[in-house]
Protein backbone atom coordinates (compact mmCIF):
# COMPACT_ATOMS: atom_id res chain seq x y z
CA UNK A 1 0.00 0.00 0.00
CA UNK A 2 1.47 3.36 -0.95
CA UNK A 3 0.84 7.22 -0.06
CA UNK A 4 1.29 10.42 -1.74
CA UNK A 5 3.42 12.58 0.34
CA UNK A 6 2.60 15.90 -0.33
CA UNK A 7 3.96 19.69 -0.06
CA UNK A 8 1.37 22.05 -0.39
CA UNK A 9 1.24 25.82 -1.59
CA UNK A 10 2.84 25.29 -5.09
CA UNK A 11 1.14 26.50 -8.32
CA UNK A 12 0.43 23.90 -10.79
CA UNK A 13 0.65 24.81 -14.14
CA UNK A 14 1.57 23.58 -18.04
CA UNK A 15 0.16 20.94 -20.25
CA UNK A 16 -1.52 17.29 -19.36
CA UNK A 17 -3.05 14.92 -22.02
CA UNK A 18 -5.71 12.85 -20.98
CA UNK A 19 -6.56 9.23 -22.49
CA UNK A 20 -9.21 7.58 -23.09
CA UNK A 21 -12.88 7.50 -21.29
CA UNK A 22 -11.62 5.62 -18.22
CA UNK A 23 -15.62 4.64 -18.42
CA UNK A 24 -15.70 3.86 -21.99
CA UNK A 25 -13.04 1.57 -22.03
CA UNK A 26 -14.58 -1.12 -19.30
CA UNK A 27 -17.61 -1.99 -20.96
CA UNK A 28 -15.36 -2.24 -24.63
CA UNK A 29 -13.27 -4.43 -23.29
CA UNK A 30 -16.60 -6.82 -21.90
CA UNK A 31 -17.69 -6.32 -25.56
CA UNK A 32 -14.35 -7.92 -27.03
CA UNK A 33 -15.84 -10.95 -25.54
CA UNK A 34 -18.75 -11.05 -28.15
CA UNK A 35 -16.70 -12.23 -31.03
CA UNK A 36 -14.00 -14.93 -31.39
CA UNK A 37 -12.76 -12.34 -34.00
CA UNK A 38 -9.54 -9.57 -32.94
CA UNK A 39 -10.72 -6.67 -31.22
CA UNK A 40 -7.99 -3.63 -31.07
CA UNK A 41 -8.56 -0.75 -28.36
CA UNK A 42 -6.13 2.59 -29.33
CA UNK A 43 -6.30 5.47 -26.32
CA UNK A 44 -6.62 2.72 -23.80
CA UNK A 45 -6.49 4.55 -20.50
CA UNK A 46 -3.29 2.65 -17.94
CA UNK A 47 -5.25 2.90 -14.94
CA UNK A 48 -5.50 0.22 -12.41
CA UNK A 49 -9.22 -0.29 -13.14
CA UNK A 50 -8.36 -1.55 -16.97
CA UNK A 51 -5.77 -3.66 -15.67
CA UNK A 52 -8.21 -5.94 -13.42
CA UNK A 53 -10.69 -5.82 -16.02
CA UNK A 54 -8.01 -7.20 -18.34
CA UNK A 55 -7.22 -9.82 -16.78
CA UNK A 56 -10.70 -11.08 -16.18
CA UNK A 57 -10.95 -11.39 -19.48
CA UNK A 58 -7.37 -13.36 -19.54
CA UNK A 59 -8.86 -15.39 -16.67
CA UNK A 60 -12.02 -16.63 -18.77
CA UNK A 61 -9.74 -17.56 -21.78
CA UNK A 62 -8.87 -14.49 -23.67
CA UNK A 63 -5.76 -13.91 -25.66
CA UNK A 64 -4.89 -10.13 -24.64
CA UNK A 65 -1.82 -8.08 -25.49
CA UNK A 66 -0.76 -4.90 -24.79
CA UNK A 67 -1.63 -4.74 -20.82
CA UNK A 68 0.05 -1.54 -19.21
CA UNK A 69 -0.32 0.43 -22.65
CA UNK A 70 -2.34 2.18 -24.89
CA UNK A 71 -3.27 0.24 -27.20
CA UNK A 72 -4.86 -3.69 -26.36
CA UNK A 73 -5.33 -6.30 -28.77
CA UNK A 74 -8.10 -9.19 -27.29
CA UNK A 75 -9.43 -12.27 -29.05
CA UNK A 76 -11.58 -14.82 -27.60
CA UNK A 77 -11.69 -17.87 -29.68
CA UNK A 78 -13.25 -19.56 -26.79
CA UNK A 79 -14.58 -18.76 -23.57
CA UNK A 80 -13.28 -21.65 -20.80
CA UNK A 81 -15.51 -20.65 -17.91
CA UNK A 82 -18.94 -18.58 -17.26
CA UNK A 83 -17.51 -17.93 -13.74
CA UNK A 84 -14.77 -15.07 -13.64
CA UNK A 85 -11.95 -15.07 -10.89
CA UNK A 86 -13.92 -13.52 -7.65
CA UNK A 87 -11.38 -12.25 -6.28
CA UNK A 88 -11.01 -9.68 -9.53
CA UNK A 89 -14.48 -9.40 -9.89
CA UNK A 90 -14.59 -7.70 -5.74
CA UNK A 91 -12.01 -5.54 -6.62
CA UNK A 92 -14.06 -3.59 -9.81
CA UNK A 93 -17.74 -2.46 -10.28
CA UNK A 94 -17.52 -2.80 -14.09
CA UNK A 95 -17.03 -6.53 -13.37
CA UNK A 96 -20.69 -6.26 -13.96
CA UNK A 97 -20.48 -5.98 -17.53
CA UNK A 98 -19.17 -9.46 -18.13
CA UNK A 99 -22.54 -10.77 -17.50
CA UNK A 100 -24.24 -9.89 -20.62
CA UNK A 101 -21.25 -11.38 -22.95
CA UNK A 102 -21.19 -14.62 -20.83
CA UNK A 103 -25.00 -14.88 -21.05
CA UNK A 104 -24.77 -14.45 -24.81
CA UNK A 105 -22.21 -16.56 -26.07
CA UNK A 106 -22.69 -19.36 -23.26
CA UNK A 107 -26.13 -18.73 -21.89
CA UNK A 108 -25.25 -18.96 -18.47
CA UNK A 109 -23.46 -16.70 -16.26
CA UNK A 110 -21.78 -16.87 -12.30
CA UNK A 111 -19.96 -13.66 -10.58
CA UNK A 112 -19.35 -12.66 -7.03
CA UNK A 113 -20.76 -9.37 -5.69
CA UNK A 114 -18.87 -6.72 -7.66
CA UNK A 115 -16.40 -4.51 -6.00
CA UNK A 116 -15.11 -1.24 -6.26
CA UNK A 117 -16.40 2.82 -4.49
CA UNK A 118 -19.43 1.96 -2.52
CA UNK A 119 -20.53 -1.64 -3.44
CA UNK A 120 -23.05 -1.95 -0.49
CA UNK A 121 -24.94 0.91 -1.67
CA UNK A 122 -25.13 1.08 -5.43
CA UNK A 123 -26.96 -2.16 -6.17
CA UNK A 124 -27.13 -4.26 -9.86
CA UNK A 125 -31.35 -4.85 -9.67
CA UNK A 126 -31.68 -2.76 -13.06
CA UNK A 127 -28.85 -4.65 -14.66
CA UNK A 128 -30.66 -7.94 -13.51
CA UNK A 129 -33.96 -6.77 -14.14
CA UNK A 130 -32.76 -5.77 -18.42
CA UNK A 131 -31.34 -9.58 -18.36
CA UNK A 132 -34.35 -11.23 -16.84
CA UNK A 133 -36.61 -9.30 -19.68
CA UNK A 134 -33.95 -10.86 -22.21
CA UNK A 135 -34.82 -14.62 -20.82
CA UNK A 136 -32.33 -14.77 -17.93
CA UNK A 137 -33.07 -16.60 -14.80
CA UNK A 138 -31.22 -15.78 -11.04
CA UNK A 139 -30.82 -18.70 -8.81
CA UNK A 140 -31.72 -16.22 -6.22
CA UNK A 141 -28.43 -16.75 -3.99
CA UNK A 142 -25.99 -14.27 -2.48
CA UNK A 143 -24.00 -14.67 -5.62
CA UNK A 144 -25.42 -13.77 -9.11
CA UNK A 145 -25.84 -17.36 -10.87
CA UNK A 146 -27.25 -16.36 -14.08
CA UNK A 147 -28.88 -18.91 -16.78
CA UNK A 148 -30.95 -18.51 -20.12
CA UNK A 149 -31.47 -22.06 -21.36
CA UNK A 150 -33.31 -20.81 -24.30
CA UNK A 151 -30.53 -18.15 -25.20
CA UNK A 152 -30.82 -14.59 -24.81
CA UNK A 153 -34.03 -13.30 -26.35
CA UNK A 154 -34.71 -9.79 -27.61
CA UNK A 155 -37.17 -7.67 -25.95
CA UNK A 156 -38.69 -4.29 -25.30
CA UNK A 157 -37.78 -3.13 -22.05
CA UNK A 158 -37.99 0.10 -19.61
CA UNK A 159 -35.59 1.02 -17.16
CA UNK A 160 -36.48 1.75 -13.83
CA UNK A 161 -33.32 4.10 -13.57
CA UNK A 162 -31.24 5.40 -16.14
CA UNK A 163 -28.32 3.46 -15.23
CA UNK A 164 -25.06 3.70 -17.16
CA UNK A 165 -23.86 0.26 -16.54
CA UNK A 166 -27.51 -1.36 -16.18
CA UNK A 167 -28.12 0.34 -19.55
CA UNK A 168 -24.39 -1.11 -21.36
CA UNK A 169 -25.46 -4.58 -19.55
CA UNK A 170 -28.87 -4.60 -21.93
CA UNK A 171 -26.71 -3.31 -24.88
CA UNK A 172 -24.28 -6.16 -24.31
CA UNK A 173 -26.30 -8.98 -24.15
CA UNK A 174 -28.60 -8.05 -26.98
CA UNK A 175 -26.27 -7.69 -29.43
CA UNK A 176 -25.85 -11.24 -29.93
CA UNK A 177 -29.59 -11.82 -29.53
CA UNK A 178 -31.31 -11.96 -33.19
CA UNK A 179 -34.02 -9.47 -33.55
CA UNK A 180 -34.80 -6.16 -32.20
CA UNK A 181 -34.45 -5.18 -28.54
CA UNK A 182 -35.36 -1.99 -27.21
CA UNK A 183 -34.37 -0.22 -24.33
CA UNK A 184 -36.19 2.60 -22.94
CA UNK A 185 -35.29 5.58 -20.19
CA UNK A 186 -31.12 4.52 -21.34
CA UNK A 187 -28.85 6.30 -19.91
CA UNK A 188 -27.07 8.77 -22.94
CA UNK A 189 -23.48 9.71 -21.37
CA UNK A 190 -20.88 9.89 -23.50
CA UNK A 191 -19.51 6.25 -23.06
CA UNK A 192 -22.68 4.79 -23.47
CA UNK A 193 -22.73 5.97 -26.95
CA UNK A 194 -19.10 4.64 -27.02
CA UNK A 195 -20.06 1.51 -26.76
CA UNK A 196 -22.83 1.45 -29.19
CA UNK A 197 -20.40 2.54 -32.22
CA UNK A 198 -18.22 -0.45 -31.07
CA UNK A 199 -21.08 -2.39 -31.26
CA UNK A 200 -22.29 -1.09 -34.50
CA UNK A 201 -18.45 -1.37 -35.79
CA UNK A 202 -18.99 -5.62 -34.60
CA UNK A 203 -21.97 -5.78 -37.00
CA UNK A 204 -25.03 -4.64 -34.37
CA UNK A 205 -27.25 -2.73 -35.88
CA UNK A 206 -28.41 0.41 -34.01
CA UNK A 207 -30.77 3.64 -33.91
CA UNK A 208 -31.68 6.27 -30.94
CA UNK A 209 -27.75 5.87 -30.18
CA UNK A 210 -27.22 9.00 -28.18
CA UNK A 211 -31.08 9.63 -26.76
CA UNK A 212 -33.14 7.85 -24.11
CA UNK A 213 -34.66 5.16 -26.13
CA UNK A 214 -31.98 3.14 -28.63
CA UNK A 215 -32.91 0.66 -30.67
CA UNK A 216 -30.46 -2.21 -31.32
CA UNK A 217 -30.88 -5.63 -34.15
CA UNK A 218 -28.84 -8.33 -32.41
CA UNK A 219 -26.95 -10.55 -34.66
CA UNK A 220 -26.02 -14.42 -33.95
CA UNK A 221 -22.10 -13.39 -34.96
CA UNK A 222 -20.59 -10.42 -34.59
CA UNK A 223 -16.79 -9.80 -36.02
CA UNK A 224 -13.62 -8.02 -34.64
CA UNK A 225 -13.62 -4.29 -34.65
CA UNK A 226 -10.74 -1.23 -33.94
CA UNK A 227 -11.67 1.95 -31.78
CA UNK A 228 -9.71 4.55 -30.75
CA UNK A 229 -11.70 6.01 -27.44
CA UNK A 230 -12.16 9.45 -26.56
CA UNK A 231 -10.54 11.59 -24.10
CA UNK A 232 -11.69 11.05 -20.54
CA UNK A 233 -13.72 14.44 -19.43
CA UNK A 234 -13.74 13.18 -15.94
CA UNK A 235 -10.27 13.30 -15.97
CA UNK A 236 -9.78 17.07 -17.93
CA UNK A 237 -12.02 18.30 -15.24
CA UNK A 238 -9.74 17.10 -12.42
CA UNK A 239 -7.49 18.58 -13.99
CA UNK A 240 -8.69 21.59 -14.34
CA UNK A 241 -9.84 22.03 -11.01
CA UNK A 242 -6.42 21.24 -9.85
CA UNK A 243 -5.11 24.26 -11.95
CA UNK A 244 -8.03 26.32 -10.64
CA UNK A 245 -7.17 25.68 -7.23
CA UNK A 246 -3.56 26.54 -6.83
CA UNK A 247 -3.51 29.23 -9.39
CA UNK A 248 -1.59 27.80 -12.24
CA UNK A 249 -2.48 28.27 -16.08
CA UNK A 250 -3.40 24.34 -17.35
CA UNK A 251 -3.64 23.47 -20.72
CA UNK A 252 -5.56 19.91 -20.59
CA UNK A 253 -5.36 18.23 -24.29
CA UNK A 254 -7.68 15.26 -25.71
CA UNK A 255 -10.69 15.99 -24.24
CA UNK A 256 -13.91 16.82 -26.43
CA UNK A 257 -15.78 19.83 -26.53
CA UNK A 258 -19.09 18.53 -26.04
CA UNK A 259 -17.86 16.60 -23.52
CA UNK A 260 -15.89 19.26 -20.95
CA UNK A 261 -19.02 21.16 -21.41
CA UNK A 262 -21.00 20.41 -18.70
CA UNK A 263 -17.72 20.57 -16.45
CA UNK A 264 -16.82 24.64 -17.59
CA UNK A 265 -20.21 25.36 -17.08
CA UNK A 266 -20.28 24.88 -13.23
CA UNK A 267 -16.11 26.08 -13.16
CA UNK A 268 -17.17 29.64 -15.34
CA UNK A 269 -20.07 30.24 -12.79
CA UNK A 270 -17.33 29.91 -10.01
CA UNK A 271 -15.45 32.65 -11.53
CA UNK A 272 -12.66 29.97 -12.70
CA UNK A 273 -11.55 31.17 -16.54
CA UNK A 274 -11.36 28.04 -18.36
CA UNK A 275 -12.87 26.81 -21.94
CA UNK A 276 -11.78 25.18 -25.39
CA UNK A 277 -9.00 27.10 -26.99
CA UNK A 278 -7.62 25.59 -30.03
CA UNK A 279 -8.85 22.05 -29.44
CA UNK A 280 -7.56 22.23 -26.27
CA UNK A 281 -8.92 23.00 -22.44
CA UNK A 282 -6.82 25.83 -21.24
CA UNK A 283 -7.46 26.90 -17.28
CA UNK A 284 -6.40 30.65 -16.83
CA UNK A 285 -5.37 31.97 -13.15
CA UNK A 286 -8.00 34.51 -12.40
CA UNK A 287 -9.93 36.12 -9.69
CA UNK A 288 -10.59 33.92 -6.10
CA UNK A 289 -13.09 31.42 -7.10
CA UNK A 290 -16.55 32.56 -6.08
CA UNK A 291 -19.26 30.41 -4.36
CA UNK A 292 -22.70 29.52 -6.27
CA UNK A 293 -25.86 29.11 -3.81
CA UNK A 294 -26.42 25.24 -5.30
CA UNK A 295 -24.11 23.00 -7.48
CA UNK A 296 -26.10 19.69 -7.93
CA UNK A 297 -24.98 16.35 -9.68
CA UNK A 298 -27.62 15.27 -13.12
CA UNK A 299 -27.97 12.62 -15.28
CA UNK A 300 -25.80 13.81 -18.93
CA UNK A 301 -25.69 16.21 -19.49
CA UNK A 302 -26.07 17.12 -16.01
CA UNK A 303 -23.07 18.06 -13.73
CA UNK A 304 -21.21 14.39 -13.18
CA UNK A 305 -21.44 13.06 -9.73
CA UNK A 306 -17.84 12.19 -10.61
CA UNK A 307 -16.46 15.45 -10.34
CA UNK A 308 -18.79 16.74 -7.20
CA UNK A 309 -15.59 16.20 -4.58
CA UNK A 310 -13.34 17.96 -6.50
CA UNK A 311 -15.59 21.08 -7.17
CA UNK A 312 -16.72 20.96 -3.11
CA UNK A 313 -12.81 21.38 -2.28
CA UNK A 314 -12.29 24.40 -4.82
CA UNK A 315 -15.75 26.07 -2.73
CA UNK A 316 -13.75 26.03 0.29
CA UNK A 317 -11.36 28.50 -1.28
CA UNK A 318 -14.61 30.35 -2.82
CA UNK A 319 -15.98 33.58 -1.39
CA UNK A 320 -19.22 32.77 -0.07
CA UNK A 321 -21.40 29.57 0.76
CA UNK A 322 -22.26 26.69 -1.54
CA UNK A 323 -24.47 24.09 -1.11
CA UNK A 324 -23.18 20.86 -2.84
CA UNK A 325 -25.71 18.22 -3.37
CA UNK A 326 -25.13 14.80 -5.02
CA UNK A 327 -28.46 12.88 -5.13
CA UNK A 328 -26.60 10.06 -6.80
CA UNK A 329 -24.87 8.61 -4.32
CA UNK A 330 -25.11 8.69 -0.80
CA UNK A 331 -21.44 7.91 0.96
CA UNK A 332 -19.14 9.84 -1.98
CA UNK A 333 -19.06 13.49 0.06
CA UNK A 334 -18.42 11.43 3.52
CA UNK A 335 -14.76 11.24 2.58
CA UNK A 336 -14.73 15.12 2.45
CA UNK A 337 -15.51 15.46 6.46
CA UNK A 338 -11.67 15.01 6.82
CA UNK A 339 -11.24 18.19 5.20
CA UNK A 340 -12.20 19.99 8.72
CA UNK A 341 -9.75 18.95 10.39
CA UNK A 342 -7.32 21.03 7.80
CA UNK A 343 -9.16 24.37 8.84
CA UNK A 344 -12.12 23.48 6.37
CA UNK A 345 -15.65 25.30 7.10
CA UNK A 346 -18.29 22.30 6.15
CA UNK A 347 -21.61 21.21 7.40
CA UNK A 348 -22.71 17.87 6.19
CA UNK A 349 -26.03 18.52 5.83
CA UNK A 350 -27.31 14.27 5.13
CA UNK A 351 -25.74 11.98 2.93
CA UNK A 352 -26.62 13.73 -0.36
CA UNK A 353 -25.75 17.16 0.71
CA UNK A 354 -22.50 19.13 1.99
CA UNK A 355 -22.56 23.25 2.78
CA UNK A 356 -19.21 24.64 2.01
CA UNK A 357 -18.33 28.25 3.48
CA UNK A 358 -15.75 29.83 2.16
CA UNK A 359 -12.34 31.26 1.41
CA UNK A 360 -10.70 29.01 4.49
CA UNK A 361 -6.65 28.24 4.36
CA UNK A 362 -5.99 24.88 4.49
CA UNK A 363 -3.91 23.32 6.95
CA UNK A 364 -1.45 20.37 6.13
CA UNK A 365 -0.27 17.94 8.69
CA UNK A 366 -2.74 15.30 8.12
CA UNK A 367 -3.30 12.31 6.89
CA UNK A 368 -6.07 11.48 4.48
CA UNK A 369 -7.90 8.45 4.13
CA UNK A 370 -8.62 8.03 -0.16
CA UNK A 371 -12.07 6.10 0.38
CA UNK A 372 -13.03 6.16 -2.92
CA UNK A 373 -11.53 6.73 -6.45
CA UNK A 374 -12.71 10.33 -7.13
CA UNK A 375 -13.10 11.42 -3.37
CA UNK A 376 -8.91 10.35 -3.31
CA UNK A 377 -8.00 13.11 -6.25
CA UNK A 378 -10.63 15.48 -4.12
CA UNK A 379 -8.28 14.84 -1.16
CA UNK A 380 -4.80 14.92 -3.18
CA UNK A 381 -5.93 18.72 -4.61
CA UNK A 382 -7.16 19.79 -1.15
CA UNK A 383 -3.32 19.00 -0.48
CA UNK A 384 -1.60 20.47 -3.11
CA UNK A 385 -3.55 23.78 -2.19
CA UNK A 386 -3.16 23.29 1.99
CA UNK A 387 -0.47 25.05 3.99
CA UNK A 388 2.51 21.87 5.19
CA UNK A 389 2.44 18.66 4.52
CA UNK A 390 -0.03 16.38 3.50
CA UNK A 391 -0.30 12.61 3.43
CA UNK A 392 -3.37 10.98 0.97
CA UNK A 393 -3.34 6.90 1.14
CA UNK A 394 -3.83 4.38 0.28
CA UNK A 395 -2.59 6.03 -3.30
CA UNK A 396 -3.72 2.81 -5.45
CA UNK A 397 -7.67 3.95 -4.82
CA UNK A 398 -6.83 6.86 -6.83
CA UNK A 399 -4.37 5.11 -9.33
CA UNK A 400 -7.98 3.26 -10.26
CA UNK A 401 -8.79 5.80 -12.39
CA UNK A 402 -5.39 8.12 -13.23
CA UNK A 403 -2.69 6.87 -15.11
CA UNK A 404 0.84 7.96 -14.13
CA UNK A 405 -0.59 10.39 -11.80
CA UNK A 406 2.48 11.06 -9.61
CA UNK A 407 5.02 11.62 -12.44
CA UNK A 408 1.99 14.15 -14.20
CA UNK A 409 2.03 16.11 -10.87
CA UNK A 410 5.51 16.78 -10.62
CA UNK A 411 5.47 17.93 -14.19
CA UNK A 412 3.37 20.13 -13.28
CA UNK A 413 5.30 21.98 -10.44
CA UNK A 414 3.54 19.63 -7.60
CA UNK A 415 6.13 18.37 -4.52
CA UNK A 416 4.55 15.48 -4.13
CA UNK A 417 6.51 11.75 -3.63
CA UNK A 418 4.87 8.29 -3.51
CA UNK A 419 5.91 6.29 -0.31
CA UNK A 420 5.38 2.59 -0.06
Amino acid sequence: MSTLLIEGGHRLEGRVAVEGNKNAALPLLAACLLTDGECVLHNVPRIGDVEVMARLLLDLGAEVEGIGTTTLRIRTPQIRTHSPDRSLVGRLRGSVLLLGPLLARLGKAHIAPPGGDFPARRTISTHLEALFAMGARDDGGPDHVLEAPDGIKPASMYLYEASVTGTETALLAAAMAPGVTEIRHAATEPHVVELCEFLSKMGAGLSGVGSATIQIEGVPRLHGAVHTLGGDYIEAGSWAVVGAITGGEMAIDGARAEDIEVVSAVLNRMNVDCGMRHGTFVVTPSRRPQAVRRITTGLWPGFPSDLVSLVTVLATQADGRTLVHDWMYELRLFALEQLSGMGADMFLADAHRIIVNGPTRLRGGRILDSRDLRSGMSLIAAGLTAEGQTRVTPLETVERGYSQLVSRLVALGAKVAKVE
